[in-house]
Parts: C-alpha cells; structure tokens; sequence
C-alpha cells in the first residue's frame, strides 16, 4: 500500500473519541447488543433509530461464511448478485437501490473505488474480520454522500484479554480451494493489539457457460491479506490508537464479449484477469473531556487500485483510486434527557488511471449536528448535515425520528429521512461515455419500525418503508448517463430471533417493491421477495448448523425483457472441538447443487447468465494454543 505524504502523516497521529471506559469501541466491538455505525458511538442497538443487523466474531465462526458477502445474504432487504464464484465483482443492493448507492466502510473509512463505484466486498478476508454491521436505510445525515439504500462497516480484528492468544487455521475444500491463516493478539491493561494474515487461493470454476474457447478455461482466485489493530490508553480518559487492513492478489475472469479490434474489425478473443489492492488505514483518539463531553478525532487513507491485463496479448490497463480522510466528532449528554452529536467531515479522492480524465480529484467537506431528547414516554432524534463539493456545491440532508413505547417490551419508531449521491468519476469523465453535467442523486425515505421483545427467547424486528429516489443516473440511448430516471421503492422487512429446545433460529424476510416511476418496470436484478433461515444447535463439543435461502424470481434489464429465475439454497455445517485447542469444521454449500444466476450475459444472440458454484465443500482446522 503505497501512502502519500499528507496519509502517512495522518495515519501516524493519534485520534478519537472520549471513552468511559478504557478500550470501551474494542470491548464493544464483540458484543451482540450494541451498535457503532449508526451514531459513530457506542449504543444499545435498541437505543438506535436505524433498522441494523450485526454480526460478531462469533457469529462469524459459527456459520463459517467463506466471505463478507456470503454473510451479508442472511440479512433482511440485501441482496447479492454475483458474477461468477468466488473472488467475483458483487452487486450488492440494500432496500432496492444500487452498489453505489450504498456506502461500504471499513474501520470508519470509506473504501468504495470513486471511479466506478463498486465497494470491492469480495476481496474483503473474513478471517480479518472482527465484526460486520449493517444498517438498513438512509444515514446520509451522519455520513453524507452514498447512504442512501443503508451502511456496511466491517471491523478488523481486535485484541481481547491481556496476555497472547495466538491463532492458526488450515482449509482445504472443491475446486482445489485453500485458506490459511494466522493470528496474534494480546497486551496488557494499558495496550492491546491484533495482528493477522491470511492467504486463500483457489482454482475457482468457469464463471461463464457459452463464451469463446480462450474463455473456457477455470477462473481461479488468490488473495493476500494482512492486517493490524493497535490501541493504547495514554490515561483513564484518552485513548489512541491505529488499525491497518490490505487485501491484495489476482483474480482471473471471462470477457464473453471478447475485445472488438478497430483495425480488423474484429472480436479478438482474451484470457483476462487483474490484479488488485484493496487497503485502509486509520489513527483516532478518543478523549473524555469532561463528564458531559466526549470527542474523536480520525485519520485516515484508503486505496483501491486494480491492474487489468491480458493473457493473449500484451493489453493492460490501470484504474487506481486514492482517498485521505478526516473526522471530528462531539458526543454531548447536556443532561438526563437531551443529548447532542456535532462533527465534521473532510475527505479528498484522486484518480491515477492508463485513461486520461478531465478532472481527476475532488474534495468534500461537511458538517453536521444531531440532537436526542428522551423521556419515559416517548423520543426524539433530529438531525441536519450541510455537504459542501468542490464538483456540485451545497447539499442539506435531514432526518428525524419519533420513538414511541408501548410498553417495556414494544417500541414502535416512524422516520423521515434524506440521502445523496456525487456522481463518480467515470459518470462525469470517462471518455466518450460520460456527463460532467451531470448533479447527484437524492431520496426521500419513510419508515415504520415495530420492535418487540416477544417472550424472553424471541424477538421480532420489522420495518415497512418507502424510497423515492430522484434524478437518478442511467444511461441513455447515447452510452452517456444522465439523470432522467426516478424510482419508487416501497418494502417491507422482518428480523425474527428465537430460541426454542436448546436451537438458536434467525430468520429474515423481506418483500419489496422496486419501480421505474417512468416506465412502471421493476428496477433490473432486484428480487421482490427473499427469505434466509439460520438454524444452529451447540451439543456439548459438536456444532449443527443448516442455513436455507430463497430468492424470487427478475430482471437483468430495464425494460424487463430479460427473465432471471428464482432458486433455494440449502447449506449444511457441522463444528467439533476436539480439544480446548483444537476445534474441526465442516460446511457444505449448495447441497442440491442448484443451478442459479443473477447476472446475464450476451453471447452471439443469445442470453447467458453466469455461472455460480455448485455444491461445494470446505474442511478446517482451527488451532488456539493457550501460553
């Protein structure tokens, strides 16, 4: 990971927010009940507005995920379009709306490629991660530009009790699949740390059915991973601290289309793959300047860089994006019932690409304020944020929130809230296929939440809402976006949890409406009805698991002409602890060996869609010697 000067400065300050506790955001990092995204503090996820699932290291190792975005499919209003296996580029679509319109951080950072747009999930390691959140509608007032359809911000693994925990795991699964990683973690009452790396490696399978011979090949996959936490009490009241995460290999892929040569005109056929970085690092301090006033301050710099290059031909071309960042935000409790967030923002992406752009950087600065009033009868939660662009000036997002108990155990909460998006730099630059002219999309949300605490083992979350999305960016009949199309997405979503006879269920629904306010079409590879099922059960040393989804039926194009079938998947796990050091695992996925798509593709007329795995298997051993 190459930092400029102004990022390696940065990332060697100390920054953050001011802690009750020591290492409070650490401890609170493996909690189940708890939220950090919505608010950037540490709160009782009941306590939030936002729709929110969390997934913590344990519920990590418990449904052995083999990556970020097989973990985000169990959640309520995601869902996942995958171009071919693993290591493939995903579309990942919260509440209906677009990759791009939702914003993907890691350890607070923003790591989205600000030329395309995509989040690069897929090359996020699972082992390097320590906690995974998800909230689900508009947070732009806290976040600003991207927000719209929701957040994901995954944790990077951190230390836990003082002394050393040392940690090794060994893979092996189809398609000649390996992961292999190791881990230290440790310190004492004052600093702690998490240091670990990772290598997976795969031969992956042939990500599409009819293509050109070159392309007939298995499209295998290689990542590299490495990262690091670091924090450090200066006192009862000041914490500093630093987290680093790289992700860098090779990914092989399809190009179906083939390379059309304006020479010969001609398709020349290609083997491509590329070669990516994926990287952020962050400094914070958190400081508990008084009773009533707790303060952050972060740093940080993220890249994603990615080099495409061709196996029949000497082709190559280069997309590096580069982003440095800072934050100050002030957590105010004023008194029992009031209390008060104020912050602001700044960051700055920079374009290093084999294509020349018209403009290739562009700042953003923002501030915001929020302010929560409770009492036992009902709550409040206001909030305004003023984004400043150096591309598109001044935008205003708002949002509001009225909670009210019914009782001790049923709350019922209605929101109205804003969200934007700055086009990126391909939408207003690329050559011959953009629009400098171009303004941000906008949205208009309302939600209905009811949450309630069915019996002492069961609880229900559920939320009925609504999206307007205006001046939405689609490309017209002259291959250049432009912003003509408006959406309506109306939805509706439940989070069940319940424990009955010794097994622990989660269960997700979601139903969902997504219109071309225009045309009357369903918006292109959204799904209006999935469903996912979690079950698990701990037998003294033996873990049981099985995991089924379902996924209805749609489309890959605008116009609704290109039919994409609905499939059911069904998953299978198992987990025995040999001894308190050695613990074996044992997943199946797809056990039916269902043949499904999300994506399709065309080849010399006709529809092909790309392919997924079939069944698939993965066996590990996970090592924790005790010093």
């Amino acid at each position: 990971m190459n930092l400029s000067p102004l990022a390696l400065t940065l990332a060697l300050l100390p920054a953050g927010p001011l802690l009750a506790d020591t290492f409070e955001r650490d401890q609170a990092l493996k909690l189940p009940d708890v939220l950090i995204s919505a608010n950037r503090q540490v709160e009782a996820r009941n306590d939030s507005s936002a729709a929110n699932t969390v997934f913590t290291r344990e519920d990590i190792d418990r449904l052995q995920p083999t990556s970020v975005t097989d973990l985000l499919r169990r959640v309520p209003g995601v869902q996942i379009a995958q171009t071919g296996g693993r290591g493939s580029l995903p579309g990942v679509y919260i509440r209906g709306t677009q990759s791009a319109q939702s914003l993907v951080l890691v350890d607070g950072q923003r790591i989205g490629n600000s030329s395309s747009g995509d989040s690069n999930l897929q090359h996020i390691n699972i082992e390097q991660v320590e906690r995974v959140e998800v909230l689900r509608g508009s947070r732009s007032v806290i976040y600003g530009s991207d927000a719209i359809g929701g957040v994901i911000q995954i944790f990077t693994c951190r230390g836990g009790e003082p002394g050393l925990r040392p940690q090794m795991h060994v893979g092996v699964g189809s398609n000649q699949t390996w992961e292999r990683s190791l881990g230290l973690s440790g310190g004492d009452e004052k600093t702690r740390f998490n240091l670990g790396a990772s290598l997976d490696e795969t031969a992956g399978i042939n990500r599409t059915h009819e293509s050109y011979p070159s392309d007939g090949d298995h499209d295998a996959y290689r990542n590299k991973s490495f990262s690091l936490s670091l924090s450090h009490a200066l006192s009862d009241d000041i914490e500093i601290g630093a987290n680093l995460l790289d992700n860098r290999g090779k990914s092989e892929f399809d190009n179906p289309f083939g390379r059309f040569d304006l020479t010969t005109f001609e398709s020349v056929q290609q083997q491509p793959y590329s070669e990516f970085d994926v990287s952020s690092i962050s400094s914070y301090i958190d400081a508990k300047v008084n009773d009533i006033w707790k303060t952050r301050i972060e740093f940080g710099h993220s890249e994603n860089r990615e080099k495409t290059l061709d196996k029949l031909s000497n082709e190559r071309s280069v997309f590096n994006t580069y982003r440095d960042s800072a934050s100050w935000q002030n957590d105010l409790t004023l008194n029992e019932r009031n209390s008060l967030i104020l912050g602001g923002d700044w960051y700055e992406d920079r374009v290093n690409s084999s294509t020349i752009f018209d403009e290739d950087s562009r700042w953003n600065r923002a501030a915001f304020i929020q302010h929560r009033y409770r009492t036992d009868s009902f709550s409040t939660e206001l909030g305004l944020r003023r984004d400043q662009n150096q591309q598109f000036g001044g935008q205003n997002s708002w949002s509001g929130t009225f909670t009210l108990p019914l009782n001790p155990d049923n709350d019922v909460l209605l929101t109205y809230s804003e969200g934007f998006r700055a086009p990126t730099f391909n939408d207003l630059y690329y050559p011959d296929f953009s629009n400098p002219d171009l303004k941000p999309e906008t949205s208009k949300s309302y939600e209905l939440q009811w949450r309630s605490q069915l019996t002492e083992y069961s609880r229900l979350e559920a939320s009925l809402y609504r999206t307007d999305l205006k001046d939405a960016i689609i490309f017209g009949s002259n291959s250049r976006p432009e912003n003509v199309a408006s959406a309506r997405i109306n939805g509706f979503e439940a989070a069940l949890k319940q424990e009955l006879f010794g097994w622990r269920s989660n269960l997700g629904v979601a139903i969902i409406d997504p219109r071309d306010r225009d045309t009357g079409h369903t918006l292109a590879r959204r799904a209006r009805r999935t469903l996912s099922l979690d079950l698990d059960r701990q037998f003294d040393r033996l873990g049981l698991g099985a995991s089924w989804q379902a996924v209805s039926s749609s489309y890959d194009d605008p116009n609704n002409q290109q039919p994409l079938g609905g499939y059911a998947l069904l998953e299978l796990r198992s987990s025995w602890e040999l001894s308190r050091e050695i613990k074996l695992q044992l997943k199946v996925d797809n056990l039916l060996d269902k043949d499904y798509s999300r994506v399709l593709y065309s080849h010399e007329g006709s529809q092909y869609g790309y392919r997924e795995e079939g069944r698939a298997w993965m066996f590990g051993v996970t090592w924790t010697p005790e010093i």
